[in-house]
This record gives structure tokens, sequence and C-alpha cells, in this order.
């Protein structure tokens, strides 16, 4: 009986590993027949990381991307990767019903976002996408429009200490900024971390995403148990205590003013200082959730805790490249500043209106024109679910999918004189007939980026603040800058700047 059941494990055991060895030896087969670079087994091309800086890193990834494009393959380790760059070729991934799985890269975002709308797939990712969409309405934007303006104009009085023509690192102000603004529209809360410096949380959200970044090009702490065991990993956790006991205080808060303002209709109308209370994202949601019936309190605060991480990164370094471009080009700065004095006239310090956000035609073109050359989210990877057919190569299902914004957006067949700064680029007449995914800063079809009416409103508001106020100057030359491409793409020193007053 024994002997029978030793044979009987030993068969399933050898009809699992040739079945897992038929898979790989397939999905390998299909892989290879990509063009790409020397690839070793086990390593696969991770035997270069040691020997590439980080700051050279986005650099690598360009001169490879050039040399094989529009697709080629890559071996992180075991795992496959194949890289996609031609627009026509993204569209096929993007406008996927099924392709919407994030690649299994994005599970070191678990633990701050857990099964928020970036990292979520399948069923809860559609119904919660379905019951957010709502929050970014046009009228619901309107009401930000105030918030916006608000920390603009504390950005720009504490700018009044650099403004003296030396150089400064622009980057940490503008986070600040950014900060302030995603706190107050996700959440209803005030941090004041352009005043409050010192703050738990605006240090954590700094620290969080530093480590998040270390783990990631850290092969030894990849291994959950091993990342919690390391210093990083203890460090992290901490730091995500804060976090996440923030979000949770708000919630419960949001939530005893909502019990209360059912009895007493001031409350619902008015905060502790008398002043008209704004609704945030999170009352939005709240209202669609009372007492869990569609999004538990789990749920609430990894919706909110996303709205966080993607709220203040990327439209921090957005509005960074726009300064950069602007201060290599005065020529566009001053037709930007020409559009500034054409709407507000006789009254420069007055906040923006949305009609005002609306008739700023030029900033919007060159901000536009400033993330096609430097999208803030520069690649994005999905997982393939099934098998997919690309540019006459079978991709296997399992394969990680890597989507290169930054390329597609230098696309020669779409771009004529790609690397060139010309806001021109957004003129109605040249964007009509341009292909739909030789643009996608925002990515595209389902899973495109929920706030990009938001990021745009408020970049217009902060850099109309910044420019009409302030004469900006790079300090560096454009093609000297090194660039990093951590979660966000950003110059690897800092955005020195000169500010002179107008």
């Amino acid at each position: 009986m024994l002997e029978v059941t030793a044979l009987l494990v030993v068969t399933v055991v050898a009809a699992l590993t040739a079945t897992y060895v038929s898979r790989r030896w397939r999905l390998w087969n299909e892989i290879d027949k990509l063009p790409g670079e020397l690839a070793i087994p086990l390593l696969g091309n991770t035997y270069k990381v040691p020997f590439i800086a980080l700051e050279d890193a986005v650099a690598h990834v360009d001169k490879i991307t050039r040399k094989y494009w529009p697709i080629h393959r890559s071996w992180l380790g075991p795992i496959p990767e194949v890289h996609i760059s031609k627009p026509e070729h993204l569209e096929k991934i993007m406008t996927s019903s099924e392709l919407i799985t994030k690649a299994d890269s994005y599970s070191f975002l678990h633990p701050w976002l857990g099964d928020g709308l970036l990292t979520s797939t399948g069923t809860k990712w559609h119904s919660h996408r379905k019951m957010i969409t709502p929050a970014f309405h046009f009228s619901i934007l309107e009401n930000f429009v105030e918030v916006f303006a608000e920390k603009s104009e504390i950005l720009v009085n504490l700018l009044k200490t650099k403004a003296d023509g030396q150089s400064f690192d622009m980057y940490p102000y503008i986070t600040r900024c950014a900060l302030d603004i995603i706190c107050e529209t996700a959440m209803g809360t005030s941090i004041d971390a352009q005043h409050n410096t010192e703050s738990d949380y605006v240090a954590a959200v700094y620290n969080i995403a530093e480590l998040t970044i270390r783990r990631v090009v850290s092969p030894w702490l990849l291994n959950d148990f091993m990342f919690r065991m390391s210093p990083s990993g203890k460090k992290f956790y901490k730091q995500l205590d804060v976090l996440h006991g923030f979000t949770r205080k708000v919630i419960q808060q949001k939530k005893q003013s909502r019990r209360a303002s059912k009895t007493d209709e001031k409350v619902a109308q008015y905060d502790d200082l008398g002043r008209k209370r704004r609704v945030a994202l999170l009352d939005m949601l709240l209202v669609e959730s009372e007492d869990g019936k569609k999004l538990n309190d789990t749920e609430l605060q990894e919706e909110v805790d996303t709205f966080m991480f993607e709220g203040h990164d990327t439209t921090t370094v957005g509005m960074s490249w726009v300064l950069i471009l602007l201060g290599h080009h005065p020529g566009i700065q001053e037709r930007v500043y020409s559009e500034q004095k054409d709407i507000f006239q006789d009254d420069p310090e007055r906040s923006p209106t949305m009609q005002d956000l609306h008739n700023m035609k030029y900033l919007e073109m060159v901000i536009k024109e400033s993330l096609r050359l430097y999208p803030s989210v520069p690649f994005i990877a999905r997982r393939a679910t099934q098998d997919i057919q690309i540019a006459g190569y079978n991709i296997p299902e399992g394969t990680t999918l890597t989507l290169h914004i930054y390329h597609a957006h230098r696309d020669p067949d779409h771009w004529p004189d790609p690397e060139r700064f010309d806001p021109d680029n957004f003129l109605p007449e040249r964007v009509q007939g341009r292909h739909p995914f030789a643009y996608v800063p925002f990515s595209g079809g389902p899973r495109n980026c929920i706030g990009q009416k938001f990021a745009i409103l408020e970049e217009k508001t902060v850099l109309s603040y910044i420019l009409r106020n302030y004469r900006v100057e790079t300090v560096e030359k454009l093609e000297d800058l090194k660039l990093i491409g951590e979660l966000v793409l950003r110059p690897f020193k800092g955005v020195f700047l000169r500010l002179t007053p107008r």
C-alpha cells in the first residue's frame, strides 16, 4: 500500500513538473523570438544592474529601446518582460477590457495602497472606478479651484525669500504645495505642509516613497520576510503606521461629522472656525458608502491613500518640468506671461476663476508639451492575462508588458522633430488626425487616470501664480540633466532655478 501511495505521489509530482517545464519552455521559446540584449540563465538581464548608476538607468533604458525599436524583450531574472513603444501597439493593450491587471511589480505598493484604484483589478476595480468617477465631475472640480488658489498664494509668498537671483531647489516647495492641495481636496483636512515642514505626516509621505524605491532596486529586499527584517523595512512599516493612522483618524472624524449633521444643519455647512465647509473627495465617497453598503472603512482608506499617493508626486514633477522648460525658452515663457496679463488685466493678484483657467489656452499647450517630453509616469506595466499578438510576435500569458509612454511620445512617425519643445504641437489643427495613443501621459483606455482633469486645473493654477509673480531661469542645460525614473520621472539632482520678481 505504501509503495502504491509513494508511486502515486511521484507520478503526480512528475506530471506537475513536466507541465510547469512545458509551459516555461513555451514561454522562453516565444519570448526569445523577440530582439533584445544578451540574457543569462537565472539572472536574465539583471547582471548589468550593479554596473549602472541610478542616475544613468533611464539613459540606459533609452539607449536599449532606441536600438531595438519598436519592441524588444528583457528578462528580470526568470521573469520575461516585453517592452512596447509604438502608439499603435500601446493602443491594443490600453484599450483592452481584459488586459487591465497591473504587473506583479506593483505589489510593492500594496502595503501602502492596498487594493485601491491603482493596484486593484477585476470586478473590484470596475465597481470602484464606476463609483469614484462622479467625484471628478466638472462641477465638483470647480469647487476645488479655491483650494488650488489658496495654496498657490502661500507658495508665491514663501518664494519671496528665494527670489534674489540665486539658484535653489524648487522641487521641495512645489511638493509641499501639492501635498497641501491633495490633502485638503481628497480628505477635507489641512496639514499645512508649506509652513509645517516638520509634520510627521509630511515626513512619512517623503520617507515611504524613498523606502519603496529602495526596495524595488534591491533584489534582496523583494521578499516580504527579508524586507520586514531589514532596517529599511522596519522604518517603512513605522512610517506606514503614521500614514494609515492619519487617514483612519480623518475618516472617523468625517463619519462623526456626518452623523452630527443629520441633527445639526450648522455642523454640516460650517467648520469649527465658522468658515463654509468644503466638500472633499472623501465626503463624496462617504455619501456613497453609508453603513458600509458600498465601501467599508478599509476600502475607503485604500482609495484615500491612493488619491494622496497619485495626487501629489505626479503633479509636482509635471509643474517642475514646465518651469525647467520655460526657463530654457524665455520667448515661450513671455508668451505665457502675456496670456496671463490679458486674462487678469488690471488685477494681477486676484484668484483665478474656472473661466480664467479655461482661457489659459497657451499655458495648457505648454503643460501638454511638457508632459509629452517628460511624462510624469514614463513607463507603466501590465501582466498579460492571456496570449496576445503584437507586431507579429506571440506574447504568452504571464509576460510582463512594459509600456513606454516616454518613447511613444517621441515616435518620429507621429512627432516631427520629437526632441524639440514646441507647444504648437497642441494647436487644434495639429492635434486633429494624430494617433490618439501617440500622446498618453495619463495612460489610455479603461485604466486611464481618473484625475487628469484635476491635475491639469491644479497645474494651471499653481503655474499661473508663479509666472505672474516671477521670471524663471534655469541653471543647468537640458542636455546635462540626468533623469531618474523612480515613481515619477524627475531630474536626478533636483530642480534648480533662479527667480526674479516681475
